[in-house]
């Protein structure tokens, strides 16, 4: 029964994950490029001079298209900063989704955090405007944490307790590890330029996500101090 509801809980995320973006594209398909280059804009903009910095002129702009044209698709300037994260995290948690899916095995984390790490460039500018600007705007860490940070958390959830349940993770709290995990990759990603200090070669990213796999799987305690420790 447990076997089936975690099946469950990830078709049903992965539903949550695709339908937006589908049906983006079946409402809107004249329009869908225009409203696109928008959010593109406003990601940079936001993540760059942050949200009270950027104008709406700024927005057109960048956007290659005139200020009236923004209210066309958007109410107002608020409206595309929660849009912007929306959105955002729609796309990450499909890859995260993707990638679980993926895994050779259980114990195949490093897969996971190097492409993490290998989005790198394309993420960062979301998790800035994220971490910068949900503290300032109730109204978006509230839909972040909603429709985004839950049912990736649930989906991390339902993939660490099929783990359980085969015998690959040791019995704990599932939607613990599920936190620990999500936090490391997420966090991994936001501060990888300045972790890795420059050098940003596939090796070094390699490295640093076996590392991150290696301390989330096995911990830091060695063999013999997990023995006296018990």
């Amino acid at each position: 029964m447990k076997k089936r509801a975690t099946i469950e809980a990830i078709e049903f995320a992965l539903l949550f994950a695709k339908l937006p973006m589908r049906t983006l594209h079946r409402t809107q398909p004249p329009e869908t490029a225009t409203r696109q280059r928008i959010l593109d804009a406003a990601r940079r903009l936001f993540a760059r001079q942050g949200y009270e910095g950027t104008t709406t002129r700024h927005l057109a702009k960048a956007a290659g298209v005139a200020e009236g044209t923004l209210f066309r698709h958007f109410a107002n300037k608020k409206a595309i900063l929660v849009e912007v994260a929306t959105q955002g995290w729609v796309e990450l948690l499909t890859d995260l989704l993707t990638e679980l899916s993926e895994m050779g095995s259980y114990k195949a984390v490093a897969q996971v955090m190097r492409r993490r790490m290998l989005h790198l460039r394309e993420n960062s500018d979301l998790l800035r405007v994220c971490f910068l600007e949900a503290q300032f705007h109730p109204e978006l860490h509230d839909r972040i944490q909603t429709e985004a940070i839950e049912k990736m958390t649930d989906v991390a959830e339902a993939f660490v307790q099929t783990a359980m349940d085969r015998g690959t993770y040791r019995p704990m709290n599932p939607r613990l590890v599920a936190k620990v995990f999500l936090g490391m990759f997420t966090i991994s990603g936001f501060s990888y330029e300045s972790t890795v200090e420059g050098n940003d070669s596939p090796l070094a990213m390699k490295e640093m996500a076996e590392g991150l796999a290696d301390i989330f799987l096995n911990g830091v305690l060695t063999p013999e101090a997990r023995e006296r420790s018990s």
